[in-house]
């Protein structure tokens, strides 16, 4: 039986290690922190008050990981939103998005007709390029360096998938991985309002702004996910995303993984470039004929390895690797609902309430990062998972995830100094459009970009573990030679969100690496 470690408890980790206990593995994964879960947990952030931390909603988690690890036998349930989102406007207005077209149709009609004539094949088109990449999201990418004869299949299955879209298909899907989103947006629509809620998917996680190129496959890697069998909705989990780990390490548990908490990874020990175990920071060895790294790629090359044992190009890539997320997370603690004076609907509290009107405003939010260290108007996203998860806040309590952008992950340690001004920042943002939201926090946790790092290993504060640009995806994702989940070092894998697919909690990279290792051995 061979011996595998895992580095990091996070859900991709989790996931690995599954899918290799079933086959037959021996795994230990080894957690940094308290608790299993690494940037998908829920904890308790004010007395009384628990929430995801870090992580803060469900849609990428990939329907074929739910189902063979389990999670909704050991308990995981998935709310979905009743409104996609809600856009409070300056004025008094709002903008609401809701999952079923025709009522999606006559709110855009509110603003425009001719948008709203457009919307359904707006979306049929992005679909149709959404199916081909999700057709590749469990699957292996092919090496573009080998080019060996056992990459031939998956060369041809993926010019077939290109093929069989349509002439103006094939123009989006370059367009999507090239191109701006504001500017495809502002090609197809004249609604600022419209223009900015599916526009906010290209800023989620993205140090830029909406009109820097790049940025429209942001938006796309948005729309890849789905809650419950329904494409392109979005949910909460209840009990928080920690749930969801909780439920992939109930079911590695079962399945006779080893899971240490507390345990610190200090270097990956390299005999021959071959794996031969890991050393603790507390000076401990555990010997492994296979490491599986579930940190952020730039970590492990630059941190876990002796640079002895790392080429000098790999080195050097690696140095160079893109990781800037622009993030800056909160938790608030609540004493009533955000009382917000802009149009309201039924069920608006239930949706991802977006403080951001246009996409000039999340243009101008990115520039001031990056002259001033944080945008003086920030871009928030507000969840109140409280109004469908009592289990969350004291009775007639609420509990608020803001995720917010844009915020210089440059910044580096002068976080410290410029986190109050910045939490100011952000709630003067949200009480422009909720008068009562300052009056009503009783408490509050915030990670600047800084924190991201040092708390979640999240280096540059990155949620996705790199950025999401062409240089930085499918084959070439962490680097080209290593898109298969492999190092060039014998018995060292990689499954975290710095591997095809990329980022989000879907345990989609988790599982492809597992898969790739059991087909090696």
């Amino acid at each position: 039986m061979r011996n595998v470690v895992i580095i990091g408890g996070g859900h991709n980790g989790l996931t690995t290690a599954c899918y290799l206990a079933r086959a037959g593995f021996d795994v230990t994964v080894l957690e940094r922190r308290r608790v299993v879960g690494g940037a998908a947990v829920t904890e308790e952030f004010h007395p009384g008050f628990r929430n995801s931390v870090a992580s803060y909603t469900v849609s990428l988690l990939h329907e074929q990981v739910i189902s063979d690890l389990n999670l909704a036998g050991h308990g995981l349930t998935i709310v979905e939103r009743a409104i996609s989102n809600y856009l409070p406007l300056p004025g008094g207005d709002s903008f609401v998005s809701y999952p079923d077209a025709a009522r999606r149709s006559d709110e855009i009609a509110r603003f425009s007709n001719a948008d709203a004539e457009k919307i359904d094949e707006f979306y049929e088109r992005l679909e149709q390029v959404v199916d081909v990449v999700r057709d590749w999201l469990l699957r292996t990418p092919p090496s573009l360096t080998s080019l060996s004869i056992s990459e031939l299949p998956r060369l041809f299955s993926l010019s077939r998938s290109f093929t069989r879209l349509s002439a103006t298909a094939r123009q989006d899907f370059i367009r999507l991985f090239s191109a701006s989103a504001g500017e495809m947006l502002d090609d197809e629509f004249e609604t600022d309002a419209l223009k900015a809620l599916i526009g906010f998917d290209a800023v989620v996680g993205n140090y830029a702004s909406p009109y820097q190129a790049g940025s429209a496959y942001v938006m796309l890697h948005h729309l890849l996910g789905g809650v419950n069998g329904k494409p392109g909705t979005w949910g909460h989990a209840v009990g928080g995303m920690g749930s969801i780990t909780e439920c992939m390490a109930a079911e590695a548990a079962g399945l006779g993984v080893k899971i240490e908490t507390g345990c610190s990874v200090d270097r990956v020990l390299i005999t021959g470039n071959a794996v031969s175990g890991v050393s603790l920071d507390n000076g401990e060895q555990l010997k492994a004929d296979i490491a599986v790294a579930g940190v952020n790629p730039k970590l492990l090359f630059l941190q876990l390895l002796d640079e002895h044992d790392v080429p000098a190009d790999t080195l050097a890539h690696f140095r160079r690797y893109k990781c800037a997320s622009g993030t800056f997370r909160m938790n608030v603690a609540l004493s009533e609902l955000p009382a917000f004076s802009a149009r309201r609907v039924e069920g608006d509290m239930t949706a991802g309430i977006i403080m951001a009107p246009s996409l000039r405003y999340m243009d101008q939010a990115y520039h001031d990062a990056t002259r001033h260290g944080f945008a003086r108007a920030p871009i928030v996203e507000m969840l109140i998972p409280s109004v469908v998860d009592d289990s969350l806040a004291p009775p007639g309590q609420h509990v608020a995830s803001l995720f917010c952008q844009q915020f210089n992950p440059d910044l580096g340690a002068d976080w410290e100094s410029q986190k109050e001004p910045a939490i100011n920042a952000i709630f003067d943002t949200v009480n422009r459009y909720a008068p009562n939201f300052r009056a009503s926090v009783l408490g509050y946790q915030a990670f600047s970009p800084y924190d991201l790092e040092q708390e979640f290993g999240l280096i540059g504060g990155d949620i996705f573990h790199g950025r999401l640009s062409v240089e930085q995806l499918f084959s070439a994702r962490p680097m080209l030679g290593m898109g298969q989940y492999q190092t060039g070092i014998k018995g060292l894998w990689m499954c975290g969100s710095g591997t095809h697919p990329g980022g989000g909690v879907s345990g989609m990279p988790g599982h492809n690496a597992a898969q790739a290792i059991i087909r090696s051995t």
